[in-house]
């Protein structure tokens, strides 16, 4: 980039496309030709533990799930993340009542979601498990090179700065969302969420147990289905759409043994969303 000095004299600036600009118009940045996103760590495989799902059935889940992860550790390049799981319901439930601002409620999810990093980093010590924290995720090569599986808590680190929405203050961007945006962040080879059914249904099937399982669909197809209940986020769809280096996202059934190592291995299992 060339150097541009000012009529009077005084300064010097880089020259870009970007100098001057507002970083708002949408004329401009349709223009703007930019490098395709790096991807930092490509081969890579984005897990998410789910906190009600999984974290909370404590003995009943967690021991299984931790032996599947280590065995897999010894084959895939595994990052960890946590969910928050019915603790994080219910400090939301209290800070609700006492009328708390979105951005405090989002900081109550954070601290139940490390609260489960530091569980399922502790259950995984004697295989190298490590509880890491956001500002940690550029040195992922590190601790694989030390064979360690690192975990991270799965909250987006808004916090207090969470932004709120339409008649819900219950933060948005929770750990599902946190967990794809670090696979978008890192450009995983894969993101999969172990949850604790099939994977995506047409109503909760906890609830409705004629609902019907979906094993893939398309963003725009399930954007357009405008379900009631959906097993992930719903904003985890528009940032998958968005995407420059992520093209689907997978959940599986983590309560079923077998299920984490064949999502691994790219085999079919569990339901497929993916971008068009």
């Amino acid at each position: 980039m060339a150097l541009v000095r000012e009529k009077d004299g005084r300064r010097l600036h880089v020259k870009s496309r970007l100098m001057g600009e507002s970083l708002v118009s949408k004329t401009f940045m349709d223009s703007l030709t930019v490098a395709p996103q790096e991807r930092l760590f490509p081969d890579v495989n984005v897990v998410k533990i789910g906190g009600q799902s999984i974290c909370d059935r404590g003995a009943q889940a967690l021991p299984a799930i931790v032996k599947e992860i280590a065995a897999n550790a010894k084959k895939h390049k595994i990052l960890l993340t946590t969910g928050g799981g019915t603790r994080s319901r219910h400090i939301y439930s209290i800070g609700l009542e006492l009328g708390m601002p979105t951005g405090i409620i989002a900081k109550f999810g954070s601290s139940i979601s490390e609260q489960n990093a530091l569980l399922v980093a502790t259950l995984l010590a004697p295989w190298g498990g490590i509880k890491i924290g956001h500002d940690d995720v550029t040195k992922l090569y590190t601790y694989f090179s030390q064979n360690c599986i690192p975990v991270m808590h799965g909250m987006p680190p808004y916090d207090y700065f969470a932004l709120p929405a339409p008649k819900w203050r219950i933060p948005i961007h929770r750990t599902d969302v946190g967990t794809l945006i670090a696979a978008d962040l890192i450009g995983a080879k894969s993101c999969i969420f172990v949850k604790d059914e099939k994977g995506l249904y047409t109503d909760d099937p906890k609830k409705t147990p004629r609902a019907s399982f979906i094993p893939e669909i398309s963003v725009k197809d399930l954007l357009a289905k405008n379900l009631d209940d959906l097993i992930i986020e719903r904003p985890c769809l528009e940032i998958l759409q968005a995407s420059e280096v992520l093209d689907r996202i997978r959940i599986v059934n983590g309560r079923e043994k077998g299920n984490l190592t064949k999502a691994l291995a790219g085999k079919p299992v569990g339901t497929v969303i993916y971008k068009e």
